[in-house]
């Protein structure tokens, strides 16, 4: 005989008894979702940690926190971190090598590469750090290109510790250029490969597809790039605090080679390439 009155409301459960349960759906990219608390409406573009980046139609980009609170056409759904994808084949790394299985960071060589600032060397690291650890190989930043002249000064190079530079806006004409062709005629020459990318700086590096924009912006000649740039796509720029979350942004973005400019990746391989080649005969 039923119960009419149901069962012990103080019994394990009682609350969700006859509720259906919501649906946990994974925040890939481009998954187009509702924010209930206000209604924002956007697709993914990003993830940082256990936030996401919703952007919507006009462009405006904002920070949630997964969990509870979305809907997907009218539905209540609770957002979670993809998870990872299992491949038949062998791992690999960011850069695209193949994962050597448990194998330990070898003691750093003397030979290194030097990079113009804090966000290169992050970049580097994120994409080529399993490669240079198990190659020894430490980057280190100079805080500008000015100051290369006075680390080779300082600490000369040898066949036995070379030198890869990697410096942004390496075209026909710049500073940068000026600077390189100095140092490959001088005394150091022999033991320094200097590369580098067309680019103002490091950011542009990151393909626009891996931000979820069609372009980087055009910043106008007076205004400060970094600056231009986070404001043409709606970030803070006051302090050098919103710059670096903009760089963060930025960073996020980036999960494999392939979310970086062709022209930076051949040019690191090559500096890896010329640091970890045999002592003795240089090219």
């Amino acid at each position: 005989m039923d119960d009419r009155y149901g069962s012990d409301v103080l019994a394990p459960g009682w609350r969700e008894a006859g509720r259906r349960p919501v649906p946990r759906v994974e925040a890939e990219r481009d998954l187009v979702v509702e924010v209930v608390a206000d209604g924002f409406c956007g697709a993914v573009v990003g993830r940082q940690s256990n936030l996401i980046e919703l952007e919507d139609r006009r462009g405006n980009r904002r920070l949630f926190p997964l969990g509870g609170g979305f809907l997907i056409d009218g539905e209540a759904v609770e957002l979670v971190a993809p998870a990872p994808r299992r491949t038949s084949g062998p791992a690999r790394t960011a850069s695209g090598s193949f994962a050597a299985p448990q194998a330990r960071a070898r003691v750093a060589r003397a030979s290194r590469i030097l990079v113009e600032g804090k966000h290169d060397a992050e970049l580097v690291e994120k994409v080529w750090g399993d490669d240079l650890r198990i190659e020894g190989v430490v980057v280190e930043f100079l805080q500008g290109a000015d100051l290369l002249e006075e680390v080779l000064r300082d600490d000369p190079p040898s066949a036995q510790r070379r030198y890869g530079v990697l410096l942004d806006h390496l075209v026909p004409g710049s500073k940068e250029t000026r600077l390189a062709e100095a140092v490959r005629r001088g005394p150091h020459g022999r033991f320094v490969r200097i590369v580098g990318h067309p680019h103002v700086d490091v950011w542009q590096c990151v393909t626009p597809r891996a931000l979820g924009i069609a372009r980087w912006p055009e910043v106008p000649r007076g205004v400060e790039w970094k600056v231009g740039v986070s404001r043409a796509l709606g970030w803070p720029a006051d302090t050098p605090a919103d710059l670096a979350r903009s760089w963060q942004r930025i960073l996020a973005a980036v999960l494999t080679y392939r979310d970086l400019d062709p022209a930076l990746l051949g040019r690191v391989e090559e500096l890896i390439d010329f640091v970890t080649a045999d002592g003795g005969s240089v090219a």
